[in-house]
């Protein structure tokens, strides 16, 4: 009887090891081409193809060296509900920024499921379409560097992005994101260069991470929930931004976010709400500011609901967006401006449950100030300033 129960062991244990094998699919198997100058787009749309086809728990394999590559998407809809994306090579944009301008994204994942993406650097070589902007040219407005939409269960670790178009990174419409030990780099005088932006997502995390650019570090956009922020560096910047909101009259609102132990150097501003001052019927309730250092931020802590640029479809109006319960908790360091705290809300719906639980912010080694309109909340330990609540 000894026998029968062996092979049932042994073909118990093969079957338990195969259901974890990984299929590799090799770039250079391919056809890319590892030199930084001859276009791989195909190569890599294939190796997907391949990987997407499998039913096996698969990886692409990205070795070392430098692949020019186009607009690329990567459909979802794949038997296989694994899929590793590994790169210890670079990836590159093609040197003329207007190949890249006339696309919404250079790297875009659509409807996928189980798809990780580890190590590497993406170089979208952006700083010549900024160049353009910033002469006030016909420029295009640039892609975005990675996306994924309609997607979940997706994974971005050890991540580096340099020089981004547009956006470095676009969480929307997603389920169930884990972004870890990621690096952005831009200019700070770089447009629209947002390191991640989340909208219309859930549960998404992200977790020790670098971020220097010239737009918001993360910006959270309407329809965010179950936002979790922790152990961000952030500088250059405009720092950590909900908003802007009330873009559009029907809006989804942001719940459930919270960001701890960040740090703001030499930034636009620290925490930031931000919305039009136009009608909306978005919200913005149950936020956590938790554990911040200030270096020499201009706006550590600001909520404006009358942005309204260049006086275009807003002025005279009032924001309809209902913010309430938001805690700023055990934030310290120094303001580059004498208002350190700013609450300029909405006359409509004022700022309700707004509190402030041992702040102490400074200005140039002297008291800083605050500025309050149509807030309601309190104060609780040791505040500095404390001009309001």
């Amino acid at each position: 009887m000894a026998t029968p129960i062996f092979f049932f062991i042994f073909f118990a244990l093969h079957m338990s090891i195969s259901s974890f094998a990984t299929t590799s699919y090799n770039v250079l198997s391919y056809g890319a081409k590892p030199n930084g100058l001859t276009d791989s787009t195909k190569a890599f749309l294939d190796a997907w193809a391949a990987a997407c086809a499998s039913t096996d728990s698969t990886m692409i394999y990205v070795p070392k060296g430098r692949y020019l590559l186009g607009s690329m998407s990567f459909k979802g809809g794949c038997k296989s509900r694994s899929i590793t994306i590994r790169i210890d090579g670079t990836l590159v944009a093609p040197g003329d920024y207007r190949i890249l301008g006339k696309a919404s994204n250079w790297l875009s994942f659509e409807g996928v499921s189980g798809v990780s993406i580890v190590g590497g650097a993406l170089d979208a070589k952006g700083s010549t379409l900024w160049a353009c902007k910033a002469k006030g040219t016909n420029c295009p407005s640039g892609a975005t560097t990675l996306s994924f939409t309609n997607s979940d269960n997706i994974k971005i670790k050890g991540l580096l992005s340099l020089n981004s178009q547009m956006f470095h990174i676009v969480i929307y419409r997603c389920e169930n994101v884990n972004i870890e030990g990621i690096k952005v780099i831009a200019a700070g005088d770089s447009p629209n260069t947002d390191g991640i932006h989340v909208q219309l997502s859930n549960n998404v995390v992200i977790m020790n991470s670098v971020i220097k650019t010239g737009d918001d570090c993360i910006s959270i956009g309407p329809g965010t929930k179950n936002l979790w922020i922790e152990g961000v560096r952030c500088g250059p910047g405009h720092g950590i931004s909900i908003g802007s909101l009330a873009k559009d009259t029907e809006e989804e609102g942001v719940q459930n976010v919270t960001v701890k132990r960040t740090i703001f150097a030499d930034t636009q501003n620290g925490f930031r709400i931000k919305s039009w001052a136009r009608h909306s019927n978005g919200f913005v309730k149950r936020i956590r500011f938790i554990g911040a250092i200030m270096s020499n931020v201009q706006n550590p802590i600001i909520i404006d609901q009358h942005y309204c640029p260049h006086n275009i479809n807003c002025p005279n109006q009032v924001s309809g967006i209902k913010i309430n319960d938001v805690i700023y908790q055990g934030i310290r360091g120094t303001s580059a401006t004498p208002v350190a705290i700013k609450f300029d809300c909405s006359s409509k719906f004022p700022c309700g449950g707004i509190r402030l639980h041992n702040v102490n912010l400074t200005y140039s080694n002297q008291a800083a100030q605050t500025f309050c309109v149509n807030v309601i909340g309190k104060r609780i330990g040791h505040v500095r300033p404390d001009g309001c609540l």
